[in-house]
């Protein structure tokens, strides 16, 4: 072959494999202060930072998709959980070497080790629980029930405390206020003491202590789903906020760090300086971190009234000192032990900022590599998680797909009065090929749904141009989907899972009766994504609805995806079939006993 063939060939190569960009989101300090360790996602890597010469030092690959960090006692060991892979990657930190992979729960996110360093947690998002590793062993000893979503970990300073938050909100009734919690561990006993509940909370993040354990802080959004979204122009859709506990507050607070008129969208990271003067707040779709004093804002939440800081826009006038523009969607925050330097995690701009604490401003940043050419789904993927062209960058595309995926909520998305089309959200991942969207099929394709719509609709101003529009379709495209934790490693199905896929295809009734054709599930969840891509009646409507009709939704992943049916009306997947299908217009399952729709479900867990 020529070498022009060779180039051809390679070139070739290039462009079907995807770009790999590192994609930074958790970061950890060492106790002297000389190396910082990033979590890049991207990459499937562990970067470690020279933090004197603010460049990179080493690199060492984990598993797939890694999601949090932790380092154990004095940082001999660092722990980096592989969120895909259901591990955590044990790394001696002298050597940078992998020591051993450790098993978790599913989607391990939020990882922390207990003070002595014997036993591990991690926060499993997708099984909803925290796994208890004992480190002598190796071995999982504990599953302890979270909420749903359990995604990120904190220890509190004495070490008696592990804190769980979660990025969804658990089910409740329908149409009523989202609520979270914040799941609380005891490390003597590793049993679960308490659950505060945080109403109105739908996406809980960070949290941080401050030294003295007093005080706690999680970057949190309040989602303001029971009203239509015709108030964008007029008020507020999400509260970007932090809700605050500890000795001497009445319960969980939640203040707002938003402003009138400027909005700071997405908090993720929090820090809290020694002193316990100062707190930090990354905002990862406005590209902000947020200084907030927290004698002031202690000040503001023991006033009588402070029950209503909530929902007070002029409040964060009284605590946040400063805005610190930083990188493209700004994720984990990290102190130096000095408290002199700030490290930001930019993932979008692959860097960190390090910010001087002092000035408060950036004073260098540390790349990590990756293309220097952004392909189409990059700067796409620069759109769905931006909040800049939503009304006074408000929210934007990712504020409703946390992290590409759900929020777990229903939505009024229409100008057309209260409680009308009701709207559940929507997986993206492999959406890309279920034409049409909305519940209504409205949108013949991604360019109507992303564009015109968006723009009227959601963002109340002038949105993309043509070529951001297209780049934008080309991501939500990309999103890939997650593996499926129900399917066996060989591809076969378990015995229950037989039983369900056989009541899935089956065309007569228990009795031998035929089942109408319509009636027949593969009939409309068809084909490679299990849709056949068209409207039907399944007997779900409501009264609220305007027509009974709904486009079949694609069912990859659907275990995943609650609340169910066009408005999530349904919490669960035995819901839909046990609330909601009186009269077998949802396929027919009132011949079967519940061992029978157990074995359904089971089924479409594999799907």
């Amino acid at each position: 072959m020529s070498m022009w063939g060779v180039w051809l060939a390679m070139a070739a190569a290039q462009a079907l494999s995807p770009a790999q960009y590192p994609s930074p989101v958790e970061l950890a300090v060492s106790p002297d202060g000389a190396r910082l360790y990033i979590v890049c996602q991207g990459t499937d890597e562990l970067v470690v930072a020279d933090t004197r010469a603010n460049s990179v030092a080493r690199r060492l690959k984990v598993g797939r998709v890694p999601k949090g960090i932790a380092l154990g006692p004095g940082a001999a060991r660092v722990y980096v959980s592989n969120s895909w892979d259901d591990t955590v990657s044990e790394i001696d930190a002298a050597s940078l070497a992998v020591l051993r992979t450790l098993h978790t729960g599913f989607e391990p996110t939020g990882v922390i080790t207990d003070r002595a360093g014997a036993f591990l947690y991690t926060a499993n998002r997708i099984s909803n629980d925290i796994s208890v590793i004992d480190l002598a062993s190796g071995k999982e000893v504990k599953r302890l029930a979270a909420g749903r979503g359990a995604s990120y970990l904190t220890l509190s300073p004495e070490g008696r405390r592990v804190y769980c938050t979660h990025i969804y909100p658990n089910p409740g009734r329908y149409r009523t206020p989202p609520q979270s919690e914040i799941t609380e561990i005891d490390t003597a006993t590793q049993r679960v003491i308490e659950r505060q509940r945080v109403v109105n909370a739908a996406g809980m993040f960070h949290a941080a202590f401050s030294a003295d354990g007093r005080l706690g802080l999680i970057a949190q959004i309040r989602p303001k789903n029971l009203i239509p979204l015709a108030h964008v122009a007029h008020g507020w859709v999400f509260g970007n906020s932090l809700a605050v506990f500890g000795q001497g507050i009445d319960g969980v607070v939640q203040v707002p760090i938003d402003e009138l008129e400027r909005y700071f969208a997405m908090p993720f990271g929090v820090a809290v300086d020694s002193a316990r003067r100062l707190a930090y707040v990354s905002s990862s779709g406005s590209d902000v971190v947020t200084v907030l004093d927290l004698n002031r804002l202690l000040a503001a939440i023991g006033t009588t009234e402070h029950r209503a800081l909530a929902n007070d826009l002029s409040a964060a006038a009284r605590y946040v000192a400063a805005r610190i523009p930083v990188g493209r969607n700004p994720k984990a925050l990290a102190l130096s032990p000095d408290g002199t330097r700030l490290y930001v995690a930019n993932r979008l701009d692959d860097n960190i900022s390090v910010i001087d604490t002092s000035s408060r401003t950036v004073t260098a940043t540390i790349g990590l590599g990756g293309p220097r050419e952004l392909t189409p789904e990059r700067r796409g993927e620069r759109l769905f998680f931006t909040a800049k062209y939503g009304f006074q960058g408000h929210f934007g595309c990712a504020s409703c797909h946390i992290e590409a995926t759900i929020d777990g909520l229903e939505w009024d998305l229409e100008p057309d009065g209260f409680g009308i089309d009701i709207v559940d959200n929507r997986s993206l991942e492999q959406v890309g090929e279920t034409a049409p969207f909305k519940w209504n099929g409205g949108n013949p394709d991604l360019e109507t749904e992303c564009g015109p719509r968006t723009e009227k609709f959601f963002y109340r101003s002038q949105s993309y141009s043509p070529e951001e529009l297209a780049d934008l379709v080309r991501y939500i495209k990309s999103i890939p989907l997650r593996p499926n934790r129900y399917r066996l490693p060989n591809g076969e199905l378990t015995p229950a899972q037989e039983r369900g896929k056989a009541i899935f295809e089956r065309t007569r009734k228990k009795d031998g009766t035929p089942i109408a054709e319509p009636l027949q599930c593969p009939v409309c969840h068809s084909g490679k994504y299990y849709t056949n891509r068209q409207l039907t009646d399944v007997g779900s409507g409501k009264p609220t609805d305007r027509s009974p009709l709904i486009d079949v939704p694609h069912l990859t992943n659907v275990s995943l995806t609650a609340p169910y049916l066009h408005d999530g009306s349904a919490q669960t997947l035995e819901e839909i079939w046990t609330v909601f299908n009186p009269r077998d217009t949802h396929g027919v399952t009132n011949d079967l006993a519940k061992d029978g729709l157990n074995d359904l479900i089971e089924y479409l867990k594999t799907l």
